[in-house]
């Protein structure tokens, strides 16, 4: 009788402990977010500036030119007549349905945090490769980054910085950058060794093997791994509406809360329009940049 006593009286006092360290660690980053958010906020201002800027062109640039600049991106990438074809009767689509300036809102989003992804991700994923002992510490930090919910990310983000455009994209961010730091990790230490040293018998330095060897050939797993971030920008996209990000997911979010069917699907269509066109001129980059590799190492 007394082992059930003590039983019952342990939960409790880890309760009370647990709460204990809860409330420490909420007063803690409260009193963090008072004293530093604003300074942190004064540091994000040129990422704003940024976004804002390219948001704004996309808008002023009248819908034809941004449709014969995106069907131009789409060629160059792929030299597919089918491809650009298709990428313009989607945005025709999207324009005909009163869908344009949420669209260019997302696309300014997406492009902004894929170019944030890329700049941070590419030499994270470099260093890793470099590294066992950081790609042990990195991969199970990658692990929880990749499979918190997205809900989560938006706590302390909004905490710091309040509603607005820059915790979105910093969420957006958080979510999105694993896979292209794992795949230019995994690329690069797929490169055959044996290249690798022919290169040094050459007299070639790191660096030079890193941008003349190692990149290029790394260069399709590299491509997955920024298709894949871009996929996950978009997926974060509904998500972030909720603290503020204007573009497609508003619309998304406001169909869920007044159940407007059609709204919901068109601007769910359109977000998946985007993920498609985005999708196959990667990917088409990434299988031309890999056959004009072979074709000049075949030569």
């Amino acid at each position: 009788m007394a082992d059930s006593g003590w039983l019952t009286e342990f939960p409790e006092m880890e309760r009370s402990d647990l709460r204990a360290i809860r409330k420490t660690l909420d007063t803690a980053y409260r009193d963090f977010s008072r004293s530093y958010g604003e300074q942190i906020e004064n540091f994000f201002d040129p990422l704003l500036s940024l976004l804002i800027g390219f948001e704004q062109l996309l808008l002023a640039t009248p819908w034809w030119l941004v449709i014969a600049v995106i069907c131009s991106i789409s060629y160059l990438a792929s030299r597919s007549l089918r491809l650009s074809l298709g990428v313009a009767i989607a945005f025709f689509a999207i324009g005909y349905f009163g869908m344009w300036e949420d669209t260019m809102q997302t696309m300014s989003i997406i492009l902004v945090c894929t170019l944030l992804a890329i700049i941070l991700g590419i030499p994270l994923g470099i260093l890793m490769s470099r590294s066992d002992r950081l790609q042990k510490l990195l991969i199970p930090l990658l692990d929880v980054m990749q499979t918190m919910p997205a809900f989560v990310y938006l706590i302390p983000v909004v905490m710091l910085l309040g509603i607005g455009r820059i915790p979105g994209v910093l969420a957006v961010v958080i979510y999105a950058i694993p896979p292209v730091i794992r795949l230019t990790n995994l690329g690069i230490r797929l490169v055959d060794k044996s290249v690798l040293e022919a290169a040094t018998a050459f007299g070639a330095g790191y660096l030079k093997r890193l941008t003349s060897v190692q990149l290029p050939l790394a260069l399709p797993t590299i491509m997955a791994g920024i298709n894949q971030t871009i996929m996950m920008a978009l997926s974060m996209v509904v998500v972030a509406s909720m603290i503020g990000v204007k573009g497609l997911g508003q619309p998304v979010l406001k169909s869920i809360t007044n159940q407007y069917f059609t709204l919901g699907l068109l601007n769910g269509l359109a977000i998946v329009v985007l993920a498609i066109v985005f999708d196959r001129i990667s990917q088409s980059y990434a299988r031309r940049s890999q056959q004009h590799l072979q074709g000049g190492n075949h030569e």
